[in-house]
């Protein structure tokens, strides 16, 4: 309906030009069209006049009435009226609204989407764990906040190809190996002759009993066995990268997440694209060398100071392999690259924007898209959170998950912002009452379920086409809120999408879920008399349809009964 009103507003203001009152060579302006905060002004309202009136040299409201006046008739339109300084109300007819209810029967699952993304490619990153240990519960909220943006993409006509990216080289992975070659040599991390910087969670006993047993891991097709010799270093390190991506995978697939791609950043080095990369840099003019090292003047493409990427030792600084991976994503046919990272990787993103500049190969500015989560505090009781029995330092994802549920687990980890702090209340998450959204959401959605199999019990009929063409009792409060919501779904998915938002499907799935319990304790839906029946579970269904369809792009279960 904002596009239709958009289309008749540039109509009847191509109309005044023509007639001469408004000047016949002002641009079009770039006015909104909004759904009022208050309700009561109407359903859809517009800033054009006031954006006409000053280069025009006429009055706001007077302007406003002329277009009024020129705005082509329109049968879903019940009236205009001119508010404040000049602002149009729209209120839609009755028919607008049937109407919008059939659509939402007739498109089923793809009510709200649409194919703004044209089928072009966009590769989400997210989770990008380095395989150390299990994912805590900061991985768990990039894990599921990548999911949903991935499926909101989608939903607007992206093709998407989710992506992990493995640390799988570097300081890391070489205290891991040195852990697990500690314990297969019964070594604790009390002991003399621990690593320093050795991870210390029970996790690393199970790695080293698996890698004496000579184990077969499975993992993305290949088969790692342990060598059971506690002095094969490589070998110890193949095997616990191969293990603990194997249960890092385990963690996300109880989460509902997969992937598409696995990129390994050894890949990078073993392929030669770093050293390509570094190349091309130099090649391009942007680097300089100063105290033995190779600096990227990153100051031309906005960073506050030029960056180190090859240290006076020969080795590289962590983004220049950033740089190479995220140019790999363009090379792969990526329009659009957007990488979810915790806030506190933030200092790095500038050097691997400016470093994609810098090889001048055709890369948007903006490339890539970083999307930023901050910290989430776990409560339990009223106390926070903190460790895990099995890892030692941090609350697991699949703790959470096995406390809160799977479903409870996503939505808690999606409902805000990302960049905002997020407390997750397991006692709220795992509470059966009407406090719990999820819980309200999902109940909202049996209820719905409920109603038709009552319907059955009572052996009573029903008729959608009926059901639709019943007139909607728009004088009541419950009934037209109800409808608005519904109206606002295909909005929510378009902006989800375009901000890369999707806690902004979590807020209306809750508002709609509160409107139709306000209808439903307002009504009864199995009268007697057939038209009201059919009508009011035509627009129960209706709503049951896009609680489904919301719940689908969050990947949480939209169950039958509760």
């Amino acid at each position: 309906m904002k596009s239709r009103l958009r289309a008749l507003i540039a109509q009847g203001i191509d109309a005044l030009r023509a007639n001469g009152a408004l000047p016949a060579d002002l641009a079009m302006p770039d006015f909104v069209v909004e759904r009022p905060k208050d309700r009561s002004h109407g359903d859809f309202s517009t800033n054009a006049a006031m954006l006409l009136a000053k280069p025009a040299r006429s009055n706001p409201r007077a302007l406003a009435q002329l277009l009024v006046e020129a705005l082509p008739k329109d049968e879903d339109i019940a009236g205009v009226d001119i508010a404040g300084p000049g602002f149009l109300n729209f209120r839609l007819a009755p028919s607008a609204w049937q109407r919008q209810l059939r659509e939402v029967h007739a498109q089923g699952a793809a009510f709200g989407r649409n194919d703004s993304g044209s089928g072009r490619t966009a590769g989400v990153e997210y989770v990008s764990a380095n395989p150390t240990g299990p994912l805590h519960v900061g991985h768990g909220r990039a894990a599921v906040i990548g999911d949903c943006i991935a499926l909101a993409l989608e939903a607007n006509g992206w093709n998407v190809r989710r992506e992990f990216y493995y640390n799988d080289a570097g300081v890391q992975i070489e205290n891991l190996a040195k852990s697990v070659q500690a314990r297969a040599r019964g070594l604790k991390p009390d002991d003399a002759g621990w690593p320093e910087d050795g991870y210390r969670g029970d996790y690393i006993q199970d790695v080293a009993n698996a890698y004496l047993a000579g184990a077969a891991v499975e993992v993305e097709g290949h088969t790692i066995v342990g060598a059971r010799d506690v002095e094969d270093f490589d070998a110890i390190r193949r095997f616990a990268v191969a293990y603990l991506r194997r249960e890092q995978n385990g963690d996300l697939a109880a989460f509902g997440v997969a992937f598409d791609v696995y990129f390994l950043e050894s890949s990078l080095y073993a392929d030669g694209k770093v050293e390509e990369t570094v190349r091309e840099l130099i090649a391009h003019g942007h680097t300089y060398e100063e105290g033995g090292a190779l600096w990227l003047r990153s100051t031309d493409f906005g960073d506050d100071k030029d960056r180190v990427m090859r240290k006076s030792d020969g080795t590289y600084t962590y983004f220049v392999p950033d740089v190479a991976y995220h140019r790999s994503k363009w090379q792969r046919g990526y329009e659009r690259a957007i990488t979810e990272l915790g806030a506190d990787h933030h200092g790095s993103l500038m050097r691997v924007k400016a470093g994609l500049q810098a090889l001048d190969t055709g890369i948007p500015a903006g490339y890539p898209e970083y999307v930023l989560h901050q910290m989430v505090t776990v409560m339990r009781g009223g106390e926070e959170v903190k460790l895990s029995k099995r890892a030692g330092s941090y609350l697991t994802l699949r703790d959470l998950i096995d406390e809160a549920g799977r479903d409870a687990t996503r939505w808690f980890l999606i409902a805000r912002k990302p960049d905002s702090q997020l407390v997750f209340d397991i006692d709220l998450a795992r509470s059966q009452s009407l406090d719990n959204p999820v819980y309200y959401v999902q109940l909202s959605h049996a209820r719905i379920r409920g109603l038709l199999r009552q319907l059955n019990e009572r052996k009573l009929d029903f008729d959608l086409e009926n059901g639709l063409a019943q007139p909607l009792d728009l004088d009541s409060a419950a009934t037209r809120d109800l409808l608005i919501d519904l109206s606002r779904w295909p909005e929510v998915v378009a902006a989800a999408g375009e901000q890369l938002e999707p806690h902004l499907i979590t807020t209306y799935l809750h508002e709609l879920a509160q409107a139709f319990q306000t209808y439903y304790n307002d009504h009864q839906f199995l009268v007697d008399d057939t038209g009201v029946r059919n009508g009011r579970l035509a627009l129960a269904l209706a709503v049951r349809q896009v609680l489904a369809n919301g719940l689908g792009l969050i990947g949480v279960n939209a169950p039958d009964s509760m």
